[in-house]
């Protein structure tokens, strides 16, 4: 996602897309907040015995769509270090592999939230933000400043009043309105940041978004990727989130982390977050640069890939 492809540059001053390796298929087997950490590790076992089924269907399920060629697949884990810092990457990497080890899992990759903020330098979070393009929804009357003032997205039409001339009769309350609803409206409205623009302290949605556009290979800076795992050195940084990589293998011997589709097992409560990771990605446009070479590399291997990002996205809520 280069911020180049909305501005005029001469065609040898655009940088060339760096392409990255690719999976058939990424599995997230869960994300990891403070208060599952603090349970115990009875809680992780939980969550991995109830993702171990899933995982194995959604493994048949690529394989069935593959046919006779082996399916390259990669499973990763997100922990949250950004809304809170707990323990450190020593004890929870360990306590996770083992937890993951006792069901029967294998994690390739562990990500941190911060990565999906700021990863090698790179602000992701705001090339991100950069290539949101919001519906402009029917009958704006421009009560509402745009998403990229007010750090607001929504799927449709907000409630509210037109504003009445003066000594007019004030006009009815209008409910929301979802763009291209059927028959009844799902309407929802994203915190997408707050606080200033140039400072923002980014929502859960907005990172989680960008962590499905990683897993599915779509960011780029400047032509080149951000956030390329790096090989877990437990004596390096170990006790200490902020060096460790955005993106560490764990497996030398794992599938690419990046893939053209992405599977997700999660708690029932991330439903609400997925529903506003999939309103904010219906609102991204990815470079062509980016996008175009990955639907040709899928074609090549006989996989049609849909147009949209979010229907290369599924999920199971346990």
């Amino acid at each position: 996602m280069s911020t180049y492809d909305s501005v005029f540059t001469e065609e040898s001053a655009t940088p060339v897309t760096r392409a990255v390796p690719l999976s058939h298929l990424s599995i997230e087997l869960g994300h990891l907040y403070m208060e599952d950490f603090a349970a115990g590790p009875a809680r992780l076992r939980a969550q991995f015995e109830a993702v171990r089924p899933w995982v194995a269907a959604a493994v048949q399920a690529c394989a069935d769509e593959l046919g006779e060629r082996p399916p390259r697949v990669s499973t990763c884990f997100l922990i949250d270090d950004y809304f809170t810092r707990f323990s450190t990457p020593r004890v929870v990497l360990a306590d996770l592999i083992a937890a993951a080890a006792a069901a029967g899992l294998t994690i390739d990759y562990v990500a941190r939230e911060s990565g999906c903020a700021v990863s090698d330098g790179v602000d992701v979070a705001t090339l991100v933000r950069q290539h949101l393009v919001a519906e402009p929804p029917q009958n704006d009357n421009g009560s509402r400043p745009p998403t990229a003032v007010s750090g607001w997205l929504s799927n449709g039409e907000r409630s509210g009043q037109a504003p009445a001339s003066a000594m007019a009769v004030p006009s009815p309350w209008q409910p929301p309105r979802q763009s291209a609803a059927r028959h009844h409206s799902i309407f929802v409205d994203i915190e997408l940041w707050n606080g200033p623009a140039d400072q923002p302290r980014w929502s859960c949605p907005f990172l989680a978004a960008v962590w499905q556009l990683q897993r599915l290979g779509l960011i780029r800076h400047l032509g080149e990727p951000v956030g390329d795992p790096q090989p877990w050195d437990p004596a390096d940084g170990s006790d200490d989130w902020s060096r460790m990589p955005a993106v560490v293998q764990l497996n030398a011997g794992a599938a690419p982390f990046r893939a053209y589709r992405t599977f997700s097992a999660l708690a029932a409560r991330f439903l609400p977050v997925e529903l506003a990771v999939r309103t904010i990605l219906s609102q991204v446009a990815v470079a062509a640069s980016v996008a175009g070479p990955v639907r040709e590399r899928a074609g090549a291997e006989g996989i049609t890939l849909p147009d949209e990002v979010v229907d290369r996205i599924r999920y199971a809520f346990l």
